[in-house]
């Protein structure tokens, strides 16, 4: 079954207005640059991408304004935040985006996972001094520019400390790109995240999660949407009434499960107000919600399995958003 749905992409079964996020093929690798990730996800049925710009050149910028704008497709930017002070190429981008006919941009604060990057608070609070500059940086040249950008929740800030994030720095310019599953690894209910994060929403990333008790915590991995534990019509429509306008860009990351080691001191290092009851209701829903199968270990697969499995994922999906969600 997978290499016969690996094998079909290019005459998609259905279509979808939901785009993809670039790191729906960490395995296979297709180019991210903004023309050519336009049509590997169209040949897959997508109606969108996030993509990145790997030239500034107008005419490069009016080929994939003019390709995006022949098949349909919403483009979104992916890109980083002003850093050391410097805001020269976050301002370039922002206009090439524009002359691109990008919608927006995605960007994050950590590229990494909290608990893994920071071993003590002094860290943590290091880098939330240094995200609050960057913010506050972005935002002046966004609103200066009048174009947005949503900075995702990337497994760093919990829900009690984006929100106020936002308050503060947050405008019709500068908000959330809301990823439906990654604030699990901060024991964040997905449900709860959505709520809280969709007035400052962007965009999104749409995904379904799987979790499974283990000894020091418990694993969570991306499965395709519908094979999960995730609310996906609730999450769908908590941020539809907040913010209409939000596109949805798939991020199936298919990829060994993620240890969430919640049990150990260090997970804590960084979080030592976080209340108890998150917790256990984490490890509450963890067992309440045993994976429908087995989750799956492509790193440990030969190479040709592992690249049918994640276009497996991501074509199962795209058929699901397109005829359960409705996208």
């Amino acid at each position: 079954m997978l290499a016969a749905a690996a094998g079909a992409v290019t005459v998609p079964a259905v279509r979808t207005g939901m785009g993809l996020s670039p790191d729906c093929f960490g395995i296979s690798k297709p180019s991210r640059n903004a023309l050519e990730y336009l049509e590997y996800a169209w040949e897959r049925g997508a109606g969108g991408v996030q993509a990145v710009l790997p030239s500034f050149d107008p005419a490069y910028l009016r080929q994939v304004r003019a390709r995006a704008e022949s098949l349909g497709m919403y483009l979104e930017i992916v890109t980083s935040l002003p850093k050391d002070g410097d805001t020269a190429r976050f301002e370039a981008t922002v206009r090439a985006a524009k002359e691109a006919g990008a919608r927006c941009l995605r960007t994050v604060c950590l590229s990494g996972r909290r608990y893994e990057t920071f071993s003590t608070l002094e860290q943590w609070k290091a880098f939330v001094a240094d995200s609050h500059r960057r913010l506050e940086q972005a935002a002046r040249v966004l609103e200066r520019e009048r174009f947005p950008a949503g900075v995702e929740n990337h497994k760093d800030w919990t829900v009690e400390e984006m929100v106020p994030l936002f308050r503060r720095y947050g405008s019709p310019w500068l908000g959330v790109c809301i990823d439906w599953g990654n604030n699990i690894a901060l024991l964040d209910d997905p449900l709860e995240t959505a709520a809280a994060l969709a007035p400052f929403a962007v965009n999104s990333h749409i995904k379904d999660m799987a979790v499974e008790e283990s000894e020091d915590g418990f694993l969570l991995a991306e499965v395709p949407l519908g094979e999960g534990f995730l609310d996906l019509p609730g999450i769908l429509e908590t941020i539809r009434r907040a913010r209409p306008a939000v596109r949805y860009s798939l991020d199936m990351l298919t990829r060994d499960p993620l240890r969430i080691p919640c049990l150990t001191e260090t997970y804590w290092a960084t979080m030592p107000d976080r209340p108890a009851p998150r917790l256990a209701k984490m490890l509450k829903t963890v067992r309440k919600n045993k994976p429908r199968k087995p989750l799956a270990r492509p790193f440990a697969m030969p190479p040709e399995q592992a690249r049918q499995l994640e276009q497996h994922n991501v074509l199962a999906s795209i058929r699901y958003a397109a005829q359960v969600l409705g996208l």
